[in-house]
């Protein structure tokens, strides 16, 4: 119940301010012109797509999510937010949010790409299936780094800092996962990719839920 209620009390400041939204869609939307233009009509494998794909998506990620606890030192809501719920509440709590606005995102950056750099569609459910777990890991490694940053004086610059190392076998991992899909690669040419990012988000989600509090009541 109380976790419904964060979740919707972030929803409803997130669509008042729309600043992680439009940070996100500024950054994807800008980029992907970007790309497009910078590729042309050249013909790309698949595994540049891909590669190209999840750096737009990391880095839409850094330029957004981490104000899921920015905001919460900036207007001084923090200490009202420790009193109201158990800090494994709020990390979910920003956990959902922060998964939303990924997801949201990731629905728009792929078609979009699809239709501005026309790479081959490959096996679709495959990448799809790649696509949703490789957000998961990062939104859950992201989540918890960006509740570090927040207590750091250079707010703006510190995550992807941070996040890279961590998200690096992840994203590594994606990427060629995502290729071998876009290539017409099946569910078992990229089952074993499927079970790391699987594994890998079970690991950092489990491993922010117990550090959380020490990071947030430091």
């Amino acid at each position: 119940m109380r976790l419904g209620a964060l979740i919707k009390k972030d929803l409803l400041e997130e669509f008042r301010t729309r600043y992680a939204v439009n940070s996100l869609l500024m950054f994807a939307v800008t980029a992907l012109v970007m790309v497009s233009f910078a590729v042309g009509m050249n013909p790309l494998t698949g595994q540049l797509h891909a590669a190209l794909i999840w750096i737009i998506l990391f880095f839409s990620a850094m330029s957004g999510m981490a104000r899921s606890f920015i905001k919460e030192e900036e207007k001084n809501t923090a200490p009202a937010l420790r009193l109201a719920a158990e800090p494994e509440l709020v990390f979910l709590g920003k956990l959902c949010l922060n998964f939303l606005l990924m997801l949201s995102l990731g629905a728009l950056v792929i078609p979009l790409y699809y239709i501005l750099l026309h790479p081959r569609p490959g096996s679709l459910a495959p990448a799809a299936l790649v696509i949703f777990l490789g957000i998961t890991g990062l939104v859950g490694a992201t989540t918890i780094l960006a509740a570090i940053v927040a207590k750091a004086g250079s707010k703006s610059t510190l995550l992807p800092v941070l996040s890279l190392p961590v998200l690096l076998p992840l994203l590594v991992t994606a990427i060629n996962a995502t290729g071998t899909a876009m290539g017409g690669g099946t569910l078992s040419d990229v089952s074993q990719a499927l079970q790391f990012l699987a594994a890998y988000t079970v690991v950092i989600v489990t491993a922010s839920l117990l550090l959380f509090d020490f990071v947030w009541n430091d």
